[in-house]
């Protein structure tokens, strides 16, 4: 196969995984296989109810409780949030960075929806394990969203003034078209894989109890931030071929940092790994507002 035939499926296989059609198109497919994912849940919920079908050893809160089944829509909205974060790697690393914290905050908002059908009214709610830990997934939810908030507002207001597209700018608009256009089947290979082993491994397992929340949160996920480690690493060294700006530097070193501290959290129990996502977003969050400071404080001594 010559060189010109594969830049004509490159090509074509760019232009269609980053288009603004698919994206539109994604985004109706998304919420429509939410809705009835949503409604599935519901009648299997039902059935099992009324004794119609029984799942046996198999039955557990994210099956036979209402409230878990909003786990369903959110795990395919997740979906969604996946791609566009690939989508916008090309056109804005801090944009393909608050995509990470998106995903990473719609994780946790998932896991509340399901621990709030094992919640334990009592006087005693903070001797109990599980409803401490829904409490901090709350309160660290909030913070997500303001420190989430914050990121894009940060990212805004350094959007004042656009580089020139020099040739490097250029050179390094197009390596990350080639990492989005190579994650796109990646992740979808990667989904299949986990999901199918997952699946392969809760139905030959004799040990039902082991499949717990924890193993079911980290399906795929723990793999996506894996991939997307290495995709930091690799812009942070091409970074270098664009630019020698010590702040510029520092700031993809710290997002690579705060990505592995997300990865790092799918290892942690509990309230470890709640405390771990916030500190990576913060550590994100920081790193941008001292790039902003140190950004202006350049522009003032160059006038």
């Amino acid at each position: 196969m010559s060189n010109s035939t594969l830049k004509a499926y490159y090509s074509k296989l760019n232009s269609f995984v980053l288009s603004e059609t698919l994206k539109e198109k994604l985004e109706k497919f998304i919420v429509i296989t939410a809705i009835i994912s949503f409604l599935i849940h519901l009648a299997i919920i039902g059935l099992i109810d009324f004794d119609i079908i029984d799942f046996g050893e198999y039955d557990g809160n994210l099956i036979i409780s209402p409230i878990s089944a909003i786990y369903t829509p959110f795990s395919i909205i997740l979906i969604y949030e996946v791609y566009l974060l690939v989508f916008y790697l090309p056109k804005s690393i801090t944009i393909y960075i608050g995509k990470q914290y998106e995903i990473i905050t719609l994780i946790l908002i998932r896991k509340i929806f399901y621990d709030l059908s094992n919640l334990e009214f009592s006087s005693s709610w903070f001797s109990i394990e599980g409803d401490i830990q829904f409490t901090i997934d709350i309160i660290a939810t909030l913070v997500l969203f303001f420190l989430i908030f914050q990121f894009y507002r940060l990212n805004s207001k350094n959007k004042v003034e656009k580089e020139k597209l020099t040739d490097k700018i250029k050179s390094h608009i197009k390596v990350k078209n080639v990492f989005a256009t190579i994650l796109v089947p990646t992740i979808v290979f990667l989904a299949l894989f986990s999901f199918g082993d997952w699946f392969y491994d809760t139905i030959s397992s004799t040990d039902i109890s082991s499949t717990n929340i924890k193993t079911v949160n980290t399906i795929f996920f723990d793999d996506f931030f894996t991939v997307l480690i290495l995709i930091d690493v690799l812009l942070l060294l091409f970074s270098f071929l664009q630019t020698e700006e010590f702040s510029r530097v520092i700031r993809n070193s710290g997002f690579v940092i705060s990505t592995i501290l997300i990865k790092l959290s799918f290892s942690a129990d509990n309230i470890i790994n709640t405390i771990l996502i916030v500190v990576a977003v913060s550590f994100g969050v920081l790193i941008l507002l001292i790039y902003n400071q140190y950004f202006k404080l350049n522009q003032t001594l160059k006038e």
